[in-house]
């Protein structure tokens, strides 16, 4: 029990920089910057998912949490959210590269995901746009949300105190998480068939949508395996977007849309997984 709290700590830690800069970002545009440039923030968000697709494809979760919130905050666009969440890779690049998995695949895989999450948030905000769906920006939703009154405490009290409260809940959400995957063991869920077509990137996808690190290094490892095809992979990594999940439940009041912006991610995932699997493609 006490590697898995020390574990969950640790995973959680990692998150810390992304959020702090993430809210302090956020306090500086509510409490210094005019009206006008919000809206400039705001229209320039058109190019968001081509940016967001290549900062999602570092290393750990980090950004699909801060996505989250400025999500939230209607600082950037559903488009822009999808593709940070399909193109995030959490633990999939250590692995791979611990693997000694050749540069060009590692490339390969990367680019599939980078050039899946553009497509996907260009296309989504198209849509959104045509329907006339789009919001506001409300950076102040976060002191809302939490009954706190951050005109008072100022911007950097304000930034630690969101950071505090986010990083608790990531924590004990994370630390539920690792105690089931340690109880139920990644053997009972390696023990899933995922090296059939079609069903297998089905399956992924729903190991992918677990918000936790967990998920990405399983997925990875039956893969370098040979137990998973590369589509199913694709799938399931695509789908996994870390605990930026979680984060979006907590930030965003509009919960029907959590829920289907995380139905969105599960199906274009799963759809791009099973299109790579019918044409063949792999690394």
């Amino acid at each position: 029990m006490a590697h898995i709290f020390i574990h969950s700590l640790e995973d959680s830690l990692k998150l810390l920089p992304f959020l702090f800069l993430t809210y302090l970002a956020m306090e500086y545009l509510e409490h210094h910057t005019s009206e006008k440039a919000k809206a400039a923030i705001q229209k320039s968000g058109k190019f968001g998912p081509v940016i967001g697709s290549f900062l999602g494809v570092l290393p750990q979760c980090g950004f699909s949490a801060a996505a989250s919130n400025l999500y939230a905050g209607r600082i950037i666009t559903m488009g822009t959210l999808i593709a940070i969440f399909l193109s995030t890779s959490d633990e999939m690049l250590p692995i791979l590269i611990s693997s000694s998995v050749p540069v060009k695949d590692i490339v390969v895989i990367l680019a599939w995901k980078v050039g899946i999450g553009i497509v996907a948030g260009i296309v989504i905000d198209l849509l959104v746009r045509s329907r006339g769906e789009e919001h506001e920006m409300d950076i102040h939703h976060m002191c809302e949300h939490e009954h706190c009154d951050c005109e008072k405490q100022g911007v950097w009290r304000s930034s630690i105190s969101h950071t505090l409260k986010t990083f608790l809940f990531i924590f004990l959400v994370t630390l539920g998480l690792n105690v089931i995957m340690h109880t139920v063991g990644e053997d009972a869920l390696a023990g899933l068939i995922f090296n059939r077509p079609v069903l297998g990137a089905l399956l992924a996808g729903l190991v992918g949508l677990i918000p936790n690190c967990a998920s990405s290094v399983l997925i990875t490892q039956l893969y370098l395996q040979g137990a998973m095809s590369f589509g199913a992979m694709m799938a399931g990594l695509l789908v996994g977007a870390g605990v930026g999940v979680l984060v979006l439940f907590k930030v965003n009041d509009h919960k029907k849309e959590c829920v289907q912006i995380i139905a969105l991610l599960y199906v274009i995932g799963v759809a791009a997984g099973i299109l790579l699997e019918l044409f063949g493609v792999s690394v």
